[in-house]
């Protein structure tokens, strides 16, 4: 008899719940709670996320077949369309949100891979837009007849994990988010042309740490030194000061202006930059890593739930990106930890079909009739998060 536990239960034990719990206590999310705790609805959130539910009917119907199994599996016994409903709804997000940055710093605890070779950690910021049916989600007005809210993340480039999420309605731009990332000293911070906020820059050279932004064509700054013998593809390598009042009041300091032709396309790029001593090439690199960003959003959009969502409050669509987030980071840790030679996409798809088998999760993967999961799926998907 295989007295292996659920495959569930397995992925569950790679989760620090003491820190949960106190997450729970924290915000008094289990207060007057008699039967659907606060880890219940975690866990139930989590097994739609990696079955790829559709809907909170579709959810539930999903949890009801395998009714017998739902306290073995740390969901309890009382999953209801009512009780989730509920619990997605009035529960405060912070628990969720907080634990999904614990999840995060754990799994970039175990992604080391200095592809720059700096002493500091690279980023990657940038936003993207969820649509929402605004005669649905009457909170999240975009346009006139258009709902959503943006996602904007600070992507670690070296870990290949989102260091930081925050979400506003998506009519807020772009730069009024800068504010709230959380600058570390001596870490680079990428950022496209829709982050020209001079003010906020000037907040990262003043916790020295550094910034690459592509600036606008119509960017001037007043030279101080310039380089001479440059490298292939760079036209211009300056370092003075603005020349505008307004941006030279906003950043008052020097910084550099990298101006790069593209000798694929012709295009050509301009960079601003605070680190005046780094190679103009590598001011070109983190640039171009930075679309990694981009296939993150791709990704997470494609293969977890975030698109279609089982609540209709502010409250219930938080939950569920945070749940998304802490299921992506939970898979990370388990092919980590237990050195697993699959991509992520290919773990999510062989656990999506095996949550409630009573197989060793090494076994999943071990077994030898088990074709690529790329192959039977027909997918093309980037090769992103190979770690």
């Amino acid at each position: 008899m295989n007295k292996d536990p659920y495959v569930f239960s397995q992925l569950v034990q790679f989760m620090d719940r003491n820190h949960f719990n106190y997450l729970v206590r924290k915000y008094e999310g289990d207060k007057y709670v008699k039967c659907f705790s606060c880890w219940n609805q975690l866990l139930t959130m989590m097994f739609g996320q990696l079955t790829n539910r559709e809907s909170l009917r579709d959810l539930i119907v999903a949890a009801e077949a395998h009714s017998g199994k739902l306290y073995h599996l740390g969901m309890g016994k009382s999953v209801t369309r009512s009780n989730l409903s509920k619990a997605n709804e009035q529960r405060d997000y912070h628990i969720f949100e907080d634990y999904a940055v614990f999840m995060v710093n754990e799994t970039r605890k175990r992604r080391i891979d200095k592809i720059f070779e700096l002493e500091g950690r690279v980023y990657a910021f940038d936003s993207t837009t969820i649509d929402l049916c605004l005669s649905v989600f009457e909170w999240a007005k975009f346009r006139k007849h258009k709902g959503g809210i943006k996602m904007h993340t600070l992507y670690d480039m070296e870990a290949q994990v989102p260091a930081f999420v925050y979400i506003t309605p998506a009519n807020v731009h772009d730069t009024k988010a800068m504010p709230e990332i959380p600058y570390e000293e001596g870490a680079h911070y990428i950022f496209d042309r829709g982050y020209n906020d001079y003010g906020n820059l000037f907040k990262i050279n003043l916790v020295r740490g550094f910034f690459v932004l592509r600036a606008k064509t119509n960017v001037r700054l007043k030279p101080r030194t310039w380089k001479r013998r440059l490298p292939e593809g760079i036209v211009s390598d300056v370092i003075g000061n603005f020349s505008g009042y307004k941006s030279r009041k906003l950043y008052p300091e020097e910084l550099r202006k990298v101006v790069y032709v593209d000798p694929e396309d012709g295009t050509t790029y301009i960079f601003l930059t605070n680190n005046l001593t780094a190679k103009a090439e590598l001011i070109c690199e983190f640039y171009r890593n930075r679309w990694s960003v981009e296939l993150f959003f791709k990704w997470i959009k494609q293969h977890l739930r975030i698109k279609r969502f089982w609540g209709t409050s502010e409250n219930a669509v938080r939950i569920q990106i945070y749940c998304a987030i802490i299921t992506y980071c939970l898979v990370a840790i388990v092919r980590h930890d237990m050195e697993l030679e699959r991509s992520i996409y290919e773990i999510l798809q062989i656990l999506g079909i095996s949550l409630t088998d009573k197989t060793h999760i090494r076994d999943l993967f071990d077994k030898k009739n088990i074709n690529d999961v790329n192959d039977l799926y027909g997918s093309s998907e980037p090769n992103l998060f190979n770690f």
